[in-house]
């Protein structure tokens, strides 16, 4: 797919020579390299020697490890019709390099013979690692995606415990000069051991270290979720963490090894197999419209392709282990993947006949990450606690790669997305858990009348997303004890604060619904409010759409959804799923798939989308709160069923129980992992800290060296500029007439060409809607056809049934209900229900219909079962009677049957309703005063005259109608009334009810 690259001349082979760092002479031969390690090999052996005259034998010292795989338990959404072989199409583990013994020879190449330097065209990253150990060094060997192209790393065991002596060999090699090389180290060191094979990896998250010596973390497996433009997006599910300590030495103090031990077990809390996501050529870390506006800005400004700068990325997990990976490597990022903590789910679904692909992808801010309780509003920089960026982009597969037919780089007109954010309330807010209560108060703990904190974190929104934002704020708004009202009025005040600033146009649009509230009333329609805000946040804020500019209109998205409750999980995900939903139809009216933006509920479509974003919002949950959603979709649209009430208990439970005992530990975790404390012997250890307010915050004592910024001009008014999509499609100046894979290499990694595979392994097969969720079938060849105007019936709710029908004129019916008995249910003789009913829903026969005896085994004695004379009343004996009906009861619980009034009944009441008559017409509305004015009209005057009331009655009814200032308090005076006879026998001590005596 590249063109080749021409033969180097003699002086160009010097030159890439002198930057080899194996110390290869131009004619590669290894055999210095190999010299060094069995040089120190031999220095070992010396000094193993030297300690054994002294009769002091070296004390063999085990470094802390830990491995964290996933369990091999399928997954929520794995079929259980799949074949076994339905895996990906590579295995979960990496393969390693595969050695030969035959016999090392000299590495020589010929002077005419061609080979890559890194950085030309070519070269891409190393897909697959296979880690080799010495005594004094590990060899990493990167293999490209077609395992023809290989490089090493080398890293010294033997440095100093604060260096990281890591050497980046730039010269690519064939697989026959690798396995040579690796020979020829092995044959150097076969005094110490030799070279020896670890582990083998999909890839190298970096480096990191406690209070001594580095450990370096790799990939062991991994499994593919998704595809976008080609390029895959692999979740991690297993990882190992490498000591680089000698083997015969330890470079830590005998006091540090418990210490060491418990940083590592601490950094074992951190289960990175789940949730933990990474691509190889595909930059997760931003969004779909700012990957492609870079690209297209490369592209104009004819600049070389560069990696991204991944240190200041806020959604970069593993930034704190690349740094010293950047310090020591000069590729840095060919070596180290960058990983994202969040959520990626994809699936394709059919709409009329169309392929369409939706991919949602949530990414966690890094920046003041942490638990639940333990992480609440927002920091002086202005990063709230559970920032997550949720990307949802569809795309028509009618084209694999971003680019369209030309080729028009990154002009493929099929891929859409829209950007949501969710993210704590932005102000200094905390709740104490250390009590019993599951909602504990809220405490603002500090009140800054010119809202700075929450001026950075919408500073920042600006720079990310553009303006206008929408704030849709879900806290309750009215509680008996004020808690979340509390930051409703603070949250409110910064808004119109912050707002007196911006210039019109591009003012924060702010939303504030009592949700919880409205959810538990039976007047109000929660998803219809909800989409009524939703149709104007997507107006006013647009989504991308990629284009070339010529034959395809190119638009961006500028602005963004800011959405948020008091945790930023269950009303923020079902608000963020109904935003979604919006989007997701003018995303298909963008791609001409439907006439208009309109999606109804309850249809195929959005029952799929409805699945992932519960998917979504369980997983964020997890991450935060420690246990799934407690309100799903279901409990707000109010059609959740009774059993979904005990689930909603246990995941309360689950997410106490996490928030109070587990929390702190999973703190400790990411503060750990994410560079938060870093060890410094002036300083207490992590586990003894009282609290890491100091880990997120910046030190007070150096706020007066600070500059303030403007409380006027809080903003950055470049972030409110519109967001455009440039219109180069073609390379220019120094970039013209390269191949397409210089700029996107996805053929390799997507084809996979000289690969045997198979549709079950395949991802876009696997990916198929009606493979993961249950859904209709509509063809008889099985396919599923997701069609967005066709509704699903459901059944009605309760107070859909008891709605009354008003103004109706009504007809006599014809029809008759009858029951077939085992042949099912019949309408005017014809069988309705063809399949027969079960055999204990059928009616008996008249022969069957009687009442059964009771079982013999109760009465049976020491000669055996007897039969009672009178089995209609039972035995005479008291404790046999109630026996007898307990078990009667077990029986016909067990077996039920009907008698045959039963039945007649039964039929009586089925065929009811179609002896009244039927709905025909709604023109003539009746007189609701026709049956008063006949009933008046019927009666004499005469007998009206003799209508009197006597004295007596208008007493007492004036006596009943006068009612005290409080009706419900009885006072003595009352006591003589009428109205209050059972309740002056109730103070006597009797019953309220009358006793009646109970028969044998």
């Amino acid at each position: 797919m590249s063109n080749p690259v021409p033969a180097q001349g003699p002086q160009q082979q010097l030159i890439v020579n002198s930057h080899n760092p194996l110390n290869t002479t131009p004619a590669l031969n290894p055999w210095m390299l190999e010299n060094e390690d069995n040089k120190a090999g031999q220095d070992d052996q010396a000094a193993h020697q030297c300690s054994d005259s002294n009769d002091s034998a070296p004390v063999a010292v085990s470094t802390p490890t830990f491995q964290s795989n996933a369990p091999s338990a399928p997954t929520r959404y794995e079929s259980e019709l799949d074949p076994p072989d339905s895996g990906d199409e590579e295995p979960a583990t990496a393969t390693c390099f595969e050695r030969s013994t035959s016999p090392t020879t000299a590495l020589h190449r010929n002077k005419g013979a061609e080979y890559h330097k890194v950085g030309e065209e070519g070269v891409a990253k190393m897909h697959r690692f296979s880690v080799y150990e010495t005594a004094s060094k590990f060899y990493l060997v990167g293999a490209d995606v077609l395992d023809h192209k290989f490089r090493i790393l080398k890293i010294d065991r033997t440095a100093d415990s604060e260096d990281l002596s890591v050497t980046e060999d730039e010269i690519v090699y064939t697989r026959k000069e690798t396995n040579q090389l690796l020979n020829a180290v092995d044959d150097g060191n076969k005094a110490s051991g030799g070279l020896k094979l670890r582990c083998s990896a999909w890839g190298l998250l970096g480096f990191i270290r406690f209070t001594g010596a580095y450990y370096m973390l790799v990939i062991t497996k991994r499994s593919q979720v998704a595809v976008i433009g080609g390029h895959y997006i692999y979740q991690i599910d297993g990882t190992e963490l490498i000591s680089l300590t000698a083997l015969n030495a330890s470079r830590l103090k005998a006091e540090r090894l418990p210490e060491e031990a418990r940083f590592v077990s601490t950094l074992s809390n951190l289960d990175l197999s789940r949730s933990f996501y990474f691509s190889y050529s595909y930059d997760i870390t931003r969004s779909l419209q700012l990957n492609l506006i870079q690209a297209r800005e490369a592209l104009g400004q004819a600049a070389l392709h560069k990696s991204p700068d991944y240190h200041t990325g806020m959604f970069v997990w593993n930034q704190h282990l690349l740094c010293p990976a950047s310090s020591a490597l000069r590729n840095t990022y060919d070596w180290c993947l960058p990983i994202i903590h969040g959520f990626v789910e994809q699936t394709n679904v059919s709409v009329h006949s169309r392929s369409v692909s939706i991919t949602v992808i949530a990414r966690r801010s890094r920046c003041f990450a942490g638990a639940r309780f333990l992480k609440r509003g927002t920091n002086d920089s202005g990063f709230v606690a559970n920032d997550v960026e949720t990307e949802q982009i569809v795309s028509e597969a009618m084209t694999t790669s971003f680019h369209a037919p030309g080729p028009q780089l990154f002009g493929n007109p099929t891929l859409t997305s829209y950007v949501q954010h969710r993210g704590s309330i932005p102000l200094h807010w905390t709740q104490d858990n250390s009590g019993v209560s599951p909602k504990p108060d809220i405490e603002l703990n500090l009140v800054d009348p010119f809202f700075s904190a929450a001026a950075l974190h919408f500073d920042n929104l600006f720079e990310r997303y553009g303006a206008p934002i929408h704030v849709l704020n879900l806290v309750k708004s009215r509680e008996r004890t004020p808690r979340e009202s509390i930051l409703l009025n603070e949250y409110t005040n910064a808004v119109t604060y912050l707002n007196q600033s911006l210039p019109e146009g591009k003012k924060i649009i702010y939303k504030a619904w009592d949700m919880s509230r409205a959810s538990k009333s039976r007047d109000q329609d929660v998803i219809g409010t909800l989409e009524m805000i939703a149709k104007g946040i997507v107006s006013g804020t647009g989504f991308f759409r990629n284009g070339n500019g010529l034959h395809w209109a190119s638009r961006t998205q500028n602005g963004v959804a800011r959405t948020n409750c008091i945790d930023c999980l269950d009303r923020t995900n079902a608000a963020q799923f109904v935003i979604g939903k919006c989007a997701l139809g003018h995303q298909l009216h963008a791609l001409g798939i439907i006439p208009d933006g309109m999606i109804e509920f309850d249809t195929d479509l959005v029952t799929v989308l409805s699945h992932m974003y519960h998917a979504h919002g369980d997983m964020i949950a997890v991450q935060y709160g420690g246990s799934h959603l407690v309100n799903t979709m279901a409990t707000y649209r109010k059609v959740n069923q009774w059993s979904s009430h005990s689930r909603d208990m246990v995941e309360s439970f689950k997410r106490y129980y996490n928030n109070s005992f587990l929390d702190r530990q999973r703190q400790e975790a990411y503060n750990l992992f994410l560079g938060n404390y870093v060890y410094n012997q002036a300083q207490p250890m992590l586990w003894d800290l009282t609290t890491d307010y100091y880990l997120h915050h910046a030190d007070p004592r150096a706020w007066s060296g600070r500059t303030r910024k403007n409380y006027i001009q809080w903003y950055n008014s470049a972030y409110l500029q519109e967001r455009h999509m440039p219109n180069e499609a073609y390379p220019v100046e120094a970039l013209a007439g390269r191949q397409l894979a210089f700029f996107d290499d996805y053929w390799s990694e997507y084809y996979r060409p000289n690969n045997l595979s198979t549709f079950m392994k395949i991802l876009s097969y696997k990916a198929n809607s009606h493979r993961k969720y249950p859904l209709p079938k509509d063809s008889q060849d099985g396919t599923v056809e997701t069609i967005p105007s066709q509704i699903r019936p459901r059944p009605l709710q309760a107070s859909q049934m008891r709605e009354a029908s008003k103004d109706v004129t009504m007809a006599e019916p014809s029809a008759t209900v009858t029951l077939g008995g085992a042949r099912g249910l019949s309408l005017n003789g014809e069988l309705l229900l063809k399949v027969p009913l079960p055999e204990r829903f059928q009616f008996p026969s008249p022969q069957q219909r009687s009442r059964p005896e009771a079982p013999e085994a109760i009465f049976s004695g020491p000669q055996g079962p007897k039969t009672p004379q009178n089995p209609e009343k039972g035995p005479k004996d008291k404790s046999a009677v109630t026996q007898w009906t307990l078990n009667q009861f077990v029986a016909n619980s067990l077996n039920p049957f009907v008698i045959e009034s039963e039945a007649d009944e039964y039929l009586r009441y089925i065929n009811h309703p179609s002896n009244l008559p039927l709905v025909t017409s709604t023109e003539d509305s009746p007189n609701p005063k026709s049956d008063l004015q006949d009933y008046i009209r019927s009666n004499s005057p005469d007998t009206v005259a003799q209508m009197q009331s006597t004295e007596d009655d208008i007493a007492d009814f004036t006596e009943f109608m006068n009612v005290g200032e409080d009706p419900l308090t009885v006072t003595d005076t009352d006591t003589s009334k009428k109205r209050y006879k059972a309740y002056r026998q109730w103070l006597k001590g009797k019953s309220l009810f009358k006793q009646q005596r109970v028969d044998a």
